[in-house]
Formats: structure tokens, C-alpha cells, sequence
């Protein structure tokens, strides 16, 4: 690898994971946000929804991930793992970069990678398997082939099951130089997955890149999805897929706003205010819908709670639940250099536990189980 591609960002990583920002990012900018702009029930220019008042609490559960949690895997640097609750009913916690030896940057690099926690209790979750047994493996095939200056990965942005079948979204390329994403799944809760299909990276101006899946119980999917790039300007996508055609890019429905009214099949338009947005998270549990995301100005994780996938979010409360904050400052749900903010399966809202990733050097760099409290919902 070259010098300084797992170099911590000289801004922090919190403004920006594994920045490698080289010629041709600029190229992506020209996204096309169109009506999506207008406030579904208004129909006016809005700005993002409102932050919510500060109630929101939490505290660090445990490291799920380094030397001493995952080094016995050869992963015992790693982050994101999104976790999803297999068939099984173990959960499997599905990382991007990882490597092995004394730090970020280590030999043995992979992505993504299956760690597993046996236990789905929320109270006891912990790593103790691996898909590849003692040495975790890469799920796909990644060559970290050189391209222009940096190397290519494979970070997922999405795992989630449906029925006896697990699913998994990647993005490819260069880190937020994305050439195409594509899609997987599994049969065997993860241990070994079968490629499904491709998408372009420039579907939709980039806006179709960054996908996180909410499985309804009415048959469909509700996917959100984003430009993977910090440094950009994306809007917010909503489609709808059957949960029989997930493999099937033309089964993908957009929800838009035109002629004064938004419906499916219109072309897609943002439905919350245009953004930076880091990692993005989309469940549909209690009865209602949960968006979470690494918010980029003002930094930290935010949520959203709504009653269905086509609510008004430019009205709806956004609650920060994880709070940016120096090393050595940690408390609660003060977290440095944070990013991720999945939700952990066997959630509720009065119980609310996502993976926290943090990285700001090459010794501080994991997967973290955070609970929060005091979501008004």
C-alpha cells in the first residue's frame, strides 16, 4: 500500500475516514438534487429537520473489536460492523479495513470481514468466531489493486436478513472514489456469499452509492441511499424493492416530488435537506422506522424516528445520540472521533444500542457497542 493511505486524516478522522482525496473527486459534485429540494408538505424550500433538545443519553457497553477482543481472529484492527442477526440467530458483525500486526495500516489487509458474536442477548454480545475460523477472511473476493494513486476496498454499507437469506451492499473502488457498488448474499449466515448484481456509481448523480435497507413486513424493502463521499453534497433517496427481487436493479422504485405531489415511480428527489453525510443506517422495528447517521456539520450521530419510510423528514426531529469529543475526554455518550452508528438487531426504542466505530490513530481503531437512552419517539 502507499505511504498514507491508513493515515489518520490531518484534520481528525472525524472530518473525514480514510480521506483520500485525489484527482477526480471533484467530478462526482455535480450531483443532480432536482425537486427533492421542496418540503413534502409544504412544498417550499426547507432546511434540514430540526436538532432536537439535548436529551438524549448513553454510555459505552464494551469494545467489540481490537487486540484483545478480536486480535485471536488476525483482525485486531477493524472497523464499522454492521451487525445483523443471522438465520441462526447468532449476529454477525460485518467490518470494512482490516488488518493485522501493531496498527492500522498492518499486514493481512482484508474487506470486509464476518466477526461473529454467538450471543444475540444485547447484554452479553461479544466476538468469539470469525468466518475463516482463527483467521477472519475476506467475504468477497478484494485484490487492493492500485488505481490512481491509491488502492481499491471494499467497504460495506449494508447487511440485513430476510427470512433464511442474508444481504450484503458494497462499495468499490478507491476509498470515496466509487467505481460501482454491488450486491451479495448468503444462505449459510455468512460464511460463504454469492454475487448478485451491480449498480454504476453514477446512478442518479452518485445519489444511489451509500445504500442502508429497512425490511418492512409488507413485502418490500425501503432503501435510502447517499453519494460515499464526506467532502459532497449529496441529497437522500428513498426506493422501494420487493423483498423477492432484491438481486433485481430494475425492481428498484423510486418515491419522488413532481407536478405538485409526490408518489412512487416519479424520479427519485431528495426527501430531507442536501448534506455531508458519513455512514447511514435504516431499520424498521416497533412499528416504525429508525434512520441513523454520521453527521457531518455540525459533526456527530444523529437519528430520526418516524411512523413510515415516506414520512415528512424535513420536519421530523433530529436527535444527536453520540456526541464528537477529544481522546481522553470520553464520558457517556461523548465518543472521539466517532463514526457508524448502526443498529444493533433486538433494539427498541427505549433500549436503543448501535456499533460506534472510532479511528484517530494507528492504536485507536475499532468497533464499539454504545446504549442510548431518552429517544423521544
Amino acid at each position: 500500500m502507499t505511504a498514507g493511505r491508513h493515515r489518520p486524516d490531518p484534520a481528525g478522522p472525524t472530518l473525514g475516514r480514510r480521506r483520500l482525496l485525489t484527482a477526480g473527486l471533484g467530478a462526482a459534485a455535480g450531483l443532480a438534487l432536482g425537486a427533492g429540494a421542496l418540503d413534502p408538505a409544504a412544498g417550499a424550500a426547507a432546511p434540514a429537520g430540526s436538532v432536537h433538545p439535548d436529551l438524549v443519553t448513553g454510555f459505552k457497553v464494551k469494545n467489540l473489536t481490537g487486540p484483545a477482543e478480536t486480535g485471536a481472529f488476525a483482525a485486531p484492527w477493524t472497523d464499522l460492523g454492521i451487525p445483523a442477526r443471522c438465520p441462526d440467530g447468532s449476529i454477525l458483525f460485518v467490518c470494512g479495513d482490516t488488518f493485522d500486526g501493531s496498527g492500522v495500516g498492518g499486514p493481512n489487509w482484508r474487506a470486509p470481514v464476518g466477526l461473529r458474536s454467538s450471543s444475540a442477548n444485547l447484554g452479553s454480545l461479544t466476538i468469539d468466531g470469525a468466518v475463516g475460523g482463527s483467521s477472519a477472511v475476506g467475504l468477497v473476493p478484494e485484490g487492493h489493486a492500485p488505481v490512481g494513486g491509491g488502492y481499491t476496498t471494499a467497504i460495506p454499507s449494508d447487511v440485513f436478513t430476510v427470512g433464511d437469506t442474508m444481504y450484503m451492499h458494497l462499495m468499490r473502488g478507491v476509498i470515496y472514489q466509487c467505481d460501482h457498488t454491488d450486491f451479495w448474499r448468503s444462505t449459510d449466515n455468512g460464511e460463504t456469499w454469492e454475487y448478485l448484481c451491480q449498480w454504476p456509481a453514477e446512478v442518479y448523480g452518485g445519489q444511489f452509492q451509500q445504500k442502508t435497507y429497512a425490511v418492512a413486513d409488507d413485502g418490500y424493502c425501503y432503501v435510502l441511499s447517499t453519494v460515499f463521499n464526506r467532502s459532497i453534497t449529496s441529497g437522500l433517496l428513498l426506493h422501494r424493492v420487493p423483498q423477492n427481487q432484491l438481486g433485481v436493479p430494475g425492481a428498484y422504485q423510486p418515491w419522488g416530488y413532481a407536478n405538485g405531489a409526490w408518489a412512487w415511480g416519479n424520479p427519485p428527489t431528495t426527501i430531507t435537506g442536501a448534506r455531508r453525510w458519513g455512514e447511514i443506517c435504516f431499520r424498521a422495528m416497533g412499528g416504525q422506522y429508525s434512520f441513523s447517521w454520521l453527521n457531518m456539520d455540525a459533526l456527530g450521530i444523529r437519528a430520526q424516528i418516524f411512523p413510515l419510510p415516506t414520512s415528512n423528514l424535513f420536519t421530523t426531529p433530529e436527535q444527536t445520540i453520540i456526541v464528537p469529543t477529544s481522546p481522553g475526554l470520553e464520558v457517556g455518550n461523548l465518543v472521539a472521533s466517532p463514526y457508524g452508528g448502526f443498529v444493533i438487531p433486538g433494539s427498541t426504542f427505549d433500549d436503543y444500542h448501535v456499533c460506534v466505530s472510532q479511528w484517530y490513530d494507528n492504536q485507536n481503531y475499532r468497533v464499539m457497542h454504545y446504549q442510548i437512552n431518552g429517544l423521544a419517539h
